[in-house]
């Protein structure tokens, strides 16, 4: 027998192979199987887009999004507070754990500038280690006068009340222009202002000198000017609180203020800054936690209610842009909600695309787990958070890229020479003159003519201004907790008294100067409106902050030593008032 063919019974002869054959020929089969060497080409997985490559913003952030998972895409939607001046652990986590989009810069985070510079730039080399290399988000509230979260070396300022009071588009452009450029020294590229709630209700004490005034168009027109100031800067400008937050004496921080005005009304007056923000393209509008209840959102806040942000704020008005919560941990928000990941989730389904939380939550916080939960299990939920990340990343790829964006690393020698900005104090010292306000009564007054002068005030600023105006004059501290005798007993040796008014309390203990025989003047800082019934006094200046520049403008113009050109961006005694911008 061969010993390649065997004979099987009742067939023809077959050839078989040779059991010592079979590896040889197994290992021949494959061989030639096997792909040639030089023609293996394995597939690698796609190279994640990056934030730096050179694309048009809308094209990246479709590219970016596609690519996240969904807890990437929801963290792009936290914007987070922390405690303390330095970055906490707990912040850390979620910008290296959680990849989140934005943190959130507080007064109590800022009273060392130095060391606030160096924590932006912990805050966003930490971000950029990331996957798709995302910078932060790095806002604060930095509005100007009252409202100034960022102290240690920033400028104090005249604020948005001066600036209507001067009525000048181009101060509220350069004041926008420089309060931006002292943020993107310190690496802050985004800033909760231009304030655009009218003055309609005068015992607003949330609002007050936050306000450009009573009147729609003229806020507008201001609003507008300061948001091309900060762009100029290259900090993200964000207008607030949609959809109006003066008509109430309510603080949305304890409670959910009611304001009853119809929608026709809000239309023609709280929503015509908004309507002229939106044809000009501001970038962000933060919504707040407001009740409108002769509106279709009902008891709703307007900050989670479909009608108002979507309905009103995208489809009438037009707006493109971003829309960020103002802070969820307001009662404003909670109460109304249940919860805080409660409200978090209605916030999404409203239309907002940034949750701001002023606090740092535990990784595993219901905020988080229940939207990441919702995500997973509702399609239309997912939908709606990944298209508001991608409205976040298209709006940093527009700002925060190029040779106009704010530096992600400050550069601390110019921290140390570069602040306060000093053609900004030039500047604001020019505003706090061109603001000043006679509200009543006939100046000058002369130190001749005011004789012995009695200053009555609780700012170290209104007295060393005060003193260099009047040299000889006595000074009196006076708080809420002493009563009208100690001021009156004060008061017993002088001719005049130059009285500070800046709230309810003082303008209760200028009363008790009524019918004492002295000459009075009020000095009012902040908002005018608390002197408005001091009709009895022998005069009344205005200027609208604390600021030192705003107490040696109205000095100055006490003395007659500058003209006092300002007008008062209200009607005395009667709510709005039409005024043009001039």
């Amino acid at each position: 027998m061969s010993s390649l063919t065997a004979r099987c019974p009742g067939s023809a002869r077959q050839p078989v192979l040779a059991p010592a054959l079979l590896p040889a020929l197994f290992l021949l089969l494959f061989l030639a199987a096997r792909p040639h060497a030089q023609s293996v080409n394995p597939a690698k997985p796609a190279a994640r887009p990056r934030f730096s490559a050179d694309k048009p913003a809308e094209t990246l952030a479709w590219e970016i999004v596609s690519q996240m998972s969904d807890e990437d895409a929801l963290a792009q939607t936290f914007m987070l507070g922390w405690v303390g001046a330095e970055p906490s652990p707990l912040i850390m986590d979620w910008i290296r754990d959680r990849r989140i989009g934005g943190v959130k810069i507080f007064g109590w985070n800022t009273e060392d500038t130095r060391k606030l510079a160096e924590t932006v730039g912990v805050l966003q080399n930490a971000a950029l280690e990331g996957d798709f290399g995302i910078p932060l988000l790095v806002a604060t509230d930095q509005e100007g006068g009252w409202i100034r979260h960022v102290k240690g070396a920033t400028s104090e300022t005249p604020g948005n009340m001066a600036i209507g009071a001067s009525g000048y588009p181009r101060d509220a452009y350069l004041a926008g222009y420089y309060i931006g450029r002292e943020l993107a020294v310190l690496g802050i590229n985004m800033n909760f202002a231009p304030t655009v709630d009218l003055y309609t209700n005068s015992a607003s004490t949330l609002i007050g000198p936050r306000s450009f005034g009573s009147d729609p168009v003229q806020a507008g027109i201001l609003g507008a000017a300061f948001v091309r100031g900060h762009e100029k800067a290259g900090v993200i400008a964000t207008a607030k609180h949609y959809p109006g937050h003066g008509d109430t004496d309510l603080d949305s921080h304890g409670v959910l203020p009611e304001i009853t005005a119809p929608f026709e009304m809000l239309w023609e007056r709280e929503l015509v800054p908004y309507r002229m923000l939106a044809r000009e393209n501001i970038p962000a509008i933060m919504s707040g936690h407001l009740a409108f209840p002769n509106t279709q959102a009902a008891s709703t806040p307007a900050s989670l209610s479909p009608w108002f942000l979507r309905t009103v704020l995208r489809d009438q008005i037009g707006f493109k842009g971003l829309v960020i919560t103002d802070d969820l941990m307001m009662n404003g928000a909670t109460l109304s909600a249940g919860s805080l990941s409660r409200a978090a989730k209605q916030a999404f389904i409203a239309g907002n695309d940034i949750i701001m939380v002023s606090k740092t939550p535990n990784l595993s916080d219901p905020i988080w787990t229940s939207l990441a939960l919702a995500m997973r299990e509702e399609a239309g939920f997912r939908e709606r958070v990944r298209d508001a990340a991608r409205r976040v990343l298209e709006t940093k790829l527009r700002y925060l890229r190029g040779g106009n964006a704010v530096p992600y690393v400050p550069d601390l020698q110019k921290v140390d020479t570069e602040l306060p900005d000093s053609e900004g104090s030039g500047f604001f010292l020019g505003l706090a003159a061109r603001s000043v306000t006679v509200v009543r009564g006939d100046l000058p007054l002369s130190p001749e003519k005011a004789g012995k002068v009695l200053l009555a005030g609780q700012f170290d600023d209104f007295f060393s201004a005060g003193k260099k105006a009047y040299p000889d004059a006595a000074s009196y501290y006076y708080s809420a907790s002493r009563g009208s005798w100690e001021l009156n007993y004060y008061a017993r040796e002088a001719d005049t008294v130059i009285f500070c008014v800046s709230d309810a309390a003082g303008m209760n203990l200028l009363r008790s100067l009524e019918g004492s025989g002295k000459r009075v003047y009020a000095f009012s800082v902040l908002s005018p409106a608390y002197i408005e019934e001091a009709t009895w006094t022998e005069g009344a200046i205005a200027v609208y902050s604390y600021a030192p520049e705003s107490f040696v403008a109205g000095f100055s113009a006490l003395l007659g030593r500058i003209p006092a050109p300002g007008r008062l961006p209200f009607s005395a005694g009667s709510g709005p008032a039409p005024q043009k911008a001039r």
